[in-house]
């Protein structure tokens, strides 16, 4: 009863406001009724590399994945980097708003959890140590904590590293994104990671070129198999 009685007093006391909105969440709830109905939930998307597709019957794998695979087998990701996604990501990434880590690793477990296979380790998307003292956080590994404490999946920080600061991806043409992420990881242990299938775990995906060079490491040192879940794909 007690147990029951403690989160009311706790939205009395501290009611939780909307990171979308500002308004009064109600009682348990992460987000107003108004935003949780405006998330750009994405449907229907290439199973290699999760860009959206506009008609739901179309299936399978996108013609650019056909021509030129990425190395990760699969992409899951849980939204189109729409309002109020990217505000929430930007929030979490550029504004300490740490407190979006939870709500957003939490949906995308949820997700997830329907998954019919699981891989045997989950590894953030690693910042440079410049980047990363900056910074002060790594809002992948944020969101990664959550959903690998939800599975139940083994989650490693430090297996994976990124050898060279590279310019922010969102700066630069499309065209020269993946000449800037070629070359920029590398796996310290690969004992670790021989014959492992591997979850590479990122905030959003936009071009896709930071998550196939992230992979290509992987699967040059030995993993047997790399997939990638985003919260949100662009």
């Amino acid at each position: 009863m007690i147990n029951n009685w403690l989160p009311n007093i706790q939205d009395w006391l501290l009611p939780r406001l909307c990171p979308g909105c500002g308004m009064w969440t109600g009682p348990g709830k992460t987000l107003c009724s108004g935003c949780e109905s405006t998330l750009p939930r994405l449907l229907h998307a290439c199973p290699r590399c999760a860009i959206a597709y506009d008609h739901p019957d179309v299936t399978g794998t996108c013609g650019e994945c056909q021509r030129r695979p990425p190395a990760q087998e699969r992409t899951l990701a849980l939204y189109r980097y729409a309002p109020p996604v990217d505000h929430f990501i930007r929030a979490l990434k550029f504004h300490r708003e740490l407190g979006l880590a939870p709500l957003l690793g939490e949906r995308l477990a949820l997700r997830l959890a329907e998954s019919p296979t699981r891989p045997e380790l989950i590894l953030p998307v690693p910042l440079h140590t410049a980047r990363l003292r900056s910074r002060g956080y790594n809002q992948s590994l944020e969101i990664a904590r959550v959903v690998a404490r939800r599975l139940a999946i083994p989650l490693d920080a430090h297996l994976l590293t990124r050898t060279r600061a590279t310019a922010p991806q969102s700066d630069l043409p499309l065209t020269e994104r993946r000449k800037n992420v070629k070359g920029a990881f590398a796996v310290r242990e690969q004992k670790r990671l021989t014959g492992k299938s591997v979850a590479l775990l990122d905030d959003v995906m936009t071009s896709g070129n930071t998550i196939h060079a992230a992979a290509q490491a992987l699967i040059k040192a030995g993993a047997r198999e790399v997939e990638a879940w985003v919260v949100a794909r662009a």
